[in-house]
């Protein structure tokens, strides 16, 4: 049986990791779509070789192989583990991680496939990028304050972010795109999607603005001008409708997965404590 359980990072990685995963297929191969979320991820087969996704900028469609287990880290936009690359060298790709941890990919690999569970390949994997977040330091500290400006619960202006942060605006726009891998504009429109699909997979209620509800309602809310607007933007981030990408509702996502461990930091953000919905439970 097909299973995905999210779960939330380890604490001491809070700041730089926004979810972690377990992905088990069944006898069947399982199609996954992965979207944009203005961070990079990566996925490691348990078995195999660990992969970095980098900033995807439109959906990626991948087959995952029936009997296959992946445990997966989703990092914060501008938050990537070390890399002997700028993030806008990685956009839209995947790269093997044996090619960007040389040193360490070897003995990583090795101590993954003799984890007994996919619990401890996935605690593993985490102690592993600790000890390399602890080894190199942290982020840009510059790009960490704009991407918070830049979440769809603020009201922000490209160039004003700029002149806030003591930067031009094409400084600004150099460091992000090496940072998160694409333009300042870019990141806004991916967090304000993420903005939109956390509320709707938490279940939440529009707060009336304009008058609107359902899902035109959290459109407005993450600051879409209207559902039209939404729609189109979801359409060139996803491939799918709305509706299609939700399974027909505003508060349920088509997978029947439970995502409360990637849109608990998220709403987090916010101001408003999340909820979570117990309707959906893993499958």
């Amino acid at each position: 049986m097909e299973s995905y359980v999210e779960r939330l990072p380890l604490v001491e990685l809070v700041g730089v990791v926004r979810t972690v995963w377990i992905q088990c297929t069944g006898d069947s191969a399982y199609v996954q779509r992965h979207l944009p979320t203005g961070g990079v991820e990566i996925h490691f087969p348990i078995g195999g070789y660990p992969q970095l996704v980098g900033p995807l900028t439109g959906p990626q469609v991948e087959v995952i192989p029936p009997r296959t287990t992946i445990v997966g880290v989703r990092f914060h936009p501008g938050t990537a583990p070390p890399l002997p690359a700028m993030l806008d060298e990685l956009v839209d790709q995947r790269v093997g991680m044996t090619e960007l941890w040389r040193s360490t990919a070897d003995r990583l690999v090795e101590s993954m496939a003799q984890a007994g569970s996919p619990e401890d390949a996935l605690m593993g994997l985490q102690t592993h990028l600790l000890h390399e977040f602890r080894r190199t330091g942290g982020g840009d500290p510059l790009i960490g304050a704009a991407v918070k400006a830049l979440m769809p619960w603020q009201s922000t202006n490209i160039d004003g972010l700029a002149d806030h942060l003591a930067l031009s605006a094409s400084q600004l726009r150099r460091r992000c795109q090496q940072a998160v891998g694409v333009s300042p504009k870019v990141l806004q429109r991916t967090l304000r999607f993420q903005g939109f699909l956390a509320l709707a997979q938490a279940g939440a209620t529009a707060t009336g603005l304009l008058g609107a509800d359902g899902m035109a309602g959290l459109a407005i809310d993450v600051g879409y001008a209207d559902q039209a607007h939404l729609s189109r933007e979801c359409l060139r981030l996803t491939g799918l409708t709305p509706r299609q990408l939700l399974g027909g509702t505003a508060d349920r996502c088509a997978c029947g997965h439970d995502h409360y461990a990637s849109y608990h930091p998220f709403l987090a953000t916010r101001g408003v404590q999340p909820t979570r919905r117990k309707e959906l439970v893993p499958v």
